[in-house]
């Protein structure tokens, strides 16, 4: 059998609320308290409902271990540094990137009802699952969302060799009324590092234009994509956007910028030191947000309803292939191999039920 029919064949299906449940008790038996724990637990769980497996349960052995380590605190929900009329610093102190993310959006989205506009800017902030889940959340409250974060530097300049900025992810979201939110959520690498880690794990091999290794030349491999470098979507595009990120995350943050971003999945004793920020803009202060609303459902639906490419079975708006995964799975996720392996593992060595098929 092929690693990667292996890998199809030792994948497992769970139902959500048993893979939150387990998630959520192995993050309380590391200090963190129940609710922040489930909170913690359902954004993984619903990064994998929706087809995003590299945010999703594959990371709890790698948050575990940052805790056990040190350079991820248990508890720390972060402090405001200061609020300058809706322009906020916010010191994340390390604590679990969705704790402190939740606190960002509620501080941006009421500065915002204030000023018509507002950010935060956050330093000594962690992983914090999908951008484009935050941005959503403030559509909830009538605002347009903006969120940016900075990870370590992974990809090249066009025509470079050398890592200097990360795969920095950008999200916008806009309430569409009685609808899902538009969401636009993309990293600015041509694919995701976690997308890379899966393929490695499985044995499987990456597309052409993915990455390029240590030496600055295309590769198939996901293990020398790994040691090598993310190439920028759209070359020099992505790559100029990306830095402009860094720059407004960390700059504005005084946080970590370009290499003071630590890898992810480094020593788990040092600290990530990666940098967000969040914008939030309320519609009401510009125009009615109902009509508003109903202008983005009527765009997404003529976007949905037009004509497709000839072999196109239907047009998808931004965000459709997450939403339809949603649907799909039905309230059950579906674990890659290696990822039950290590679940299983983790399982193991806290003695936690982990749930079966």
């Amino acid at each position: 059998m092929s690693s990667a029919a292996s890998e199809a064949a030792s994948a497992r299906r769970i139902p959500a609320d048993a893979a939150i449940a387990f998630a959520a008790s192995v993050l309380a038996r590391h200090g963190v308290p129940e609710i922040p724990a489930a909170e913690v637990a359902a954004d993984l769980v619903a990064s994998d409902l929706e087809g995003i497996a590299s945010h999703g349960l594959m990371l709890l052995p790698m948050y575990v271990d940052r805790i056990e380590g040190g350079s991820v605190s248990p508890t720390a929900v972060g402090r405001i540094v200061s609020d300058n009329a809706g322009a906020v610093v916010y010191d994340a102190e390390n604590g679990l990137g969705q704790v402190t993310a939740r606190r960002c959006v509620d501080i941006v989205v009421a500065c915002a009802k204030t000023h018509a506009l507002a950010a935060v800017a956050v330093r000594n902030g962690f992983h914090f699952g999908t951008a484009g889940r935050w941005a959503a959340a403030m559509t909830a409250q009538g605002c347009v969302g903006l969120v940016l974060c900075n990870t370590r530097p992974l990809m090249p300049p066009t025509g470079g060799a050398e890592r200097l900025v990360g795969n920095n992810p950008i999200a916008i979201a806009v309430p569409a009324g009685k609808s899902e939110p538009l969401i636009v959520d993309l990293a600015l690498s041509a694919a995701a590092m976690g997308k890379i880690r899966i393929a490695q794990a499985s044995g499987a091999t990456i597309p052409l234009g993915w990455a390029a290794d240590a030496d600055g030349a295309p590769t198939t491999d996901p293990t020398a994509a790994i040691k090598g470098l993310l190439l920028p979507a759209a070359g020099p595009k992505g790559f100029g956007l990306a830095m402009t990120i860094d720059l407004l995350a960390g700059g504005l943050s005084s946080g970590a910028v370009g290499s003071d971003v630590q890898p992810l999945y480094g020593d788990p004793k040092v600290s990530y030191a990666c940098a967000h920020f969040f914008m939030a803009i309320d519609i009401a202060t510009f125009r009615d947000v109902v009509d508003f609303s109903a202008v983005v459902a009527s765009l997404v639906n003529r976007v949905r309803t037009s004509k497709p490419a000839p072999g196109v079975d239907r047009v998808m708006a931004p965000g459709d292939i997450a939403l339809e995964a949603r649907r799909k799975s039905a309230g059950v996720v579906t674990l890659e191999g290696s990822t039950v392996t290590a679940l299983e593992a983790l399982a193991t060595k806290l003695t936690v039920p982990f749930p079966a098929q």
